[in-house]
């Protein structure tokens, strides 16, 4: 192994974090725009609750694909992995394009079945990216992850964004709602297209990420072999000595065990809030003076404060890093379900408003404190280990979450 001392001031930090922000973007992008067009799909498909039926279709596929790269992370090149998701999600996006064209925005059960077919391969790519890069980025600088989870965010505010512009645009126009859809489409093919080739060739060139990757691959690291090689860094042929320090690394089973606080914490914030977003938000809060903006203007709101609240612990007096206090704030955001509940029955657009606001601050702000705080002080493969465990967590509350949505729907008569 060609082994550099660190550098004295880490080339590349900077241009890192714009360029992990850029990779959360498109992590998420193609997804995000499937979930802000659901009033086009609402339209198309009026009676299969489309909003609810995509991401429950989405969820079993990413966490089942996760479930299985996070039980073989330490086998799994991290490299190819990342690449695979990125280059699925950008034909996927393409097909979604292709099929709309070529029913000419036309609605019907072989369309909306196609779409949901779409929306399962955007699951398995996402995992891929999701655990791959959420892996990688946990033994190098927290600020990564951090720009990285915050890009994630990005891409929900920066599709609700482009939705509520073209909607003004289009909105007068003939297949106004249509129009909108195909920009959109074209724009998250752009955006993923721009990941392939930042974390092909740019991002494994820097300084730092080739630094911190050298580091993982002296402690033992096997999924960082591919990218080392992108970067022109070879690795010596010591493969008795790197087996050696993988059995020496912990196991899932104790990582699992020493950070369970954490894994819990991570389901249960996004058990909470995926049983309200996006699903209840876009069906179930009434029909107020914004009239079909209504749900769009909740959607935009829960995702720019999500953003918002992600850049919060950078500011280390506004962190928090107390594990018990973390557990405290996810316990107490279920007060949420009642306060949503009685709001949407009696309440007035403006307190909708608001409540939506807090789900999206809370739910950005304590996933970056998790994500952040606990990876500190493990080896390289220990950290790319249990970011893929705590990213499953998270997927698992996600889907557990899609589920329970379906719950505001008794006694509606579906």
């Amino acid at each position: 192994m060609v082994m550099s001392e660190t550098p004295p001031r880490l080339e590349g930090k900077y241009a890192a974090i714009v360029i992990c922000w850029f990779l959360g973007i498109g992590g998420l992008f193609a997804w995000n725009s499937m979930l802000t067009i659901v009033d086009y799909y609402i339209y198309l498909f009026p009676k299969y609750h489309p909003s609810r039926v995509l991401t429950i279709v989405y969820q079993p596929f990413v966490f089942a694909t996760q479930a299985i790269l996070a039980y073989n992370e330490a086998k799994i090149s991290t490299r190819i992995r990342n690449l695979f998701g990125y280059t699925v999600v950008f034909f996927g996006i393409l097909a979604l394009l292709i099929l709309d064209l070529a029913t000419s925005g036309k609605g019907g059960i072989g369309t909306f079945i196609g779409i949901c077919i779409v929306s399962g391969v955007f699951g398995i790519a996402d995992a891929h990216v999701q655990g791959g890069m959420v892996g990688d980025l946990s033994y190098m600088l927290p600020e990564f992850i951090q720009s990285f989870l915050a890009g994630s965010a990005a891409s929900g505010a920066l599709t609700s964004a482009l939705r509520l512009i073209t909607k003004a645009v289009f909105e007068n126009s003939p297949g106004g709602l249509r129009k909108g859809a195909i920009l959109f489409f074209a724009i998250s093919s752009f955006f993923e297209l721009l990941c392939v080739i930042l974390y092909a060739f740019i991002f494994p060139k820097l300084p730092i990420v080739k630094y911190y990757r050298s580091k993982a691959a002296s402690e033992g690291s096997k999924t960082v072999t591919a990218d080392l090689a992108a970067a022109g860094i070879k690795t010596s042929p010591g493969i008795d000595m790197e087996d050696s320090k993988q059995q020496d690394r912990k196991g899932i089973k104790q990582l699992l065990s020493e950070n369970i606080d954490y894994a819990v914490d991570l389901f249960l914030i996004y058990v909470l809030t995926l049983s309200i977003f996006p699903g209840f938000l876009s069906e179930d809060t009434g029909s107020h003076s914004l009239g079909t903006w209504y749900a769009l203007v909740l959607i935009a709101t829960f995702n720019v404060f999500d953003l918002i609240a992600r850049y919060i612990p950078l500011v280390k007096i506004l962190k928090m890093e107390s594990r018990k206090m973390i557990t405290t704030a996810v316990i107490s955001r279920f007060l949420l379900i009642p306060a949503f509940y009685f709001t949407a029955k009696y309440g007035k657009q403006g307190w909708m408003i608001f409540l939506t606001s807090f789900l999206g601050l809370s739910n950005g702000y304590l996933t970056i404190c998790v994500f952040t705080s606990a990876p500190k002080g493990y080896k390289g493969p220990e950290q790319n280990a249990l970011g893929n465990m705590l990213m499953l967590c998270l997927l698992g509350g996600l889907f557990v979450g899609v589920t329970l949505d379906w719950l505001w729907l008794i006694g509606k008569g579906w």
